[in-house]
């Protein structure tokens, strides 16, 4: 797979209108497996791994915050001259993306926010984040067994029966078998830009079609972070999944791929 400028790493397949699918949290290119072929059979998929993650480059002087995610993000797209593009963002990947929006938007379709929420941690004026007693507690799980804290975090991405089906849980562990975890510095970077920062400024200023992807029993991002980008982005589209967590697209791929295929055809219908 090609390196972009800043040691970017970066899958790249398929051809058409083009469709950039960011990861989240201590994840990578390889969690977007079940929408390749999906998607690449009408689009150009293209997924970074951001900085520290995957196969690219960890900064010597560390992730940088959102702020490092969305100028790598931004700089991978002007590298490749996208334009008329679809942005898929999950959970911390759809923070990035609503950081990097003002540097993209004339580039940009449609904005997906898949398990998104404008701030991670709670506070008086955003009561829908996880109390930062157990963001603090995440990261000395962290210090402690990046191994340990990774698999209680997957374990909490998908709720208790989301995944009774045997082929759907042979095919989700063979999908997060198949990441390669961070570093503990980039994890624990990544994990301190969740805690610290907040974008609730930056989705009110998004103007441009967007679909807003959420489980209905998401223990990470509440479901009512989702609830709040719908009521805060003019003339967004919010999809709820019953039943789940906080990846629909591993736990319900045929129907994530549709609705995500579907918001894709309407941003290009009139092309």
């Amino acid at each position: 797979m090609p390196l972009a400028p800043q040691g970017i790493n970066y899958r790249d397949e398929g051809a058409g209108a083009p469709v950039l699918l960011v990861h989240g949290w201590c994840m990578s290119s390889a969690v977007w497996e079940l929408q390749r072929s999906a998607l690449c059979r009408a689009h150009r998929m293209i997924a970074p791994d951001l900085r520290g993650h995957g196969a690219s480059v960890m900064p010597p002087t560390g992730i940088g915050g959102f702020a490092g995610y969305a100028d790598d993000i931004a700089c991978l797209v002007e590298h490749l001259d996208l334009r008329d593009m679809t942005l898929v963002g999950w959970s911390l990947g759809a923070q990035v993306l609503l950081r990097a929006y003002p540097r993209l938007r004339e580039r940009t379709a449609g904005l997906v926010l898949v398990g998104a929420t404008p701030r991670f941690t709670a506070a008086a004026h955003f009561p829908w984040g996880l109390h930062p007693d157990e963001a603090r507690g995440m990261a000395l799980k962290v210090r402690r067994s990046l191994n340990r804290a990774l698999e209680g975090f997957r374990g909490r991405m998908f709720t208790d029966d989301e995944l009774n089906a045997p082929e759907a849980a042979d095919r989700v562990a063979a999908v997060l078998a198949s990441v390669l975890p961070p570093s503990t510095a980039a994890a624990l970077d990544g994990l301190e830009a969740l805690m610290e920062e907040e974008l609730l400024a930056e989705a009110r200023r998004v103007d441009c079609p967007t679909l807003i992807m959420h489980g209905d029993r998401d223990r990470i991002c509440r479901p009512e972070a989702g609830r709040w980008l719908a009521d805060a982005i003019p003339g967004s589209e919010l999809v709820w999944y019953e039943g789940c967590g906080h990846a629909p697209f591993l736990s319900r791929p045929e129907r994530f791929n549709a609705d995500l295929l579907r918001f894709m055809e309407s941003l290009h219908a009139g092309h």
